[in-house]
């Protein structure tokens, strides 16, 4: 009768074991999976980019050099430029208005 109840409880133990284990996902989740910059228009000596640590980079020396094509909107080209050489980090857009883009990319946290 011992042996039974011994048996009966551990395999009771290991079926509870292997519950608990499936429950638990198999990476833990964090409270963050995205990061976000702004790129603000303010011209094209002004506009700046902030980055997801607080920096702000002006993007003056990648914008300055820049013809703009004839009958084209110099705002949306120039973001467009500035919206692409991001993108290269990994970062993709999230939101827009005129004047802002936000941008998103998954962390590693």
């Amino acid at each position: 009768m011992k042996t039974i109840l011994l048996c009966s409880l551990t395999v009771a133990t290991v079926i509870l074991f292997l519950f608990l284990q499936m429950g638990r996902a198999a990476e833990p989740r964090t409270f963050q999976t995205y990061e976000y910059a702004t790129i603000r228009w303010a011209g094209r000596e002004h506009t700046h980019l902030i980055r997801p640590s607080g920096q702000i980079e002006m993007l003056a020396p990648l914008l300055m050099p820049i013809k703009r094509q004839d009958r084209v909107e110099e705002r949306t080209y120039l973001m467009n430029i500035a919206l692409n050489a991001v993108a290269k980090e990994g970062f993709e857009l999230a939101s827009a208005t005129p004047d802002e883009i936000i941008l998103r990319r998954a962390t590693n946290r």
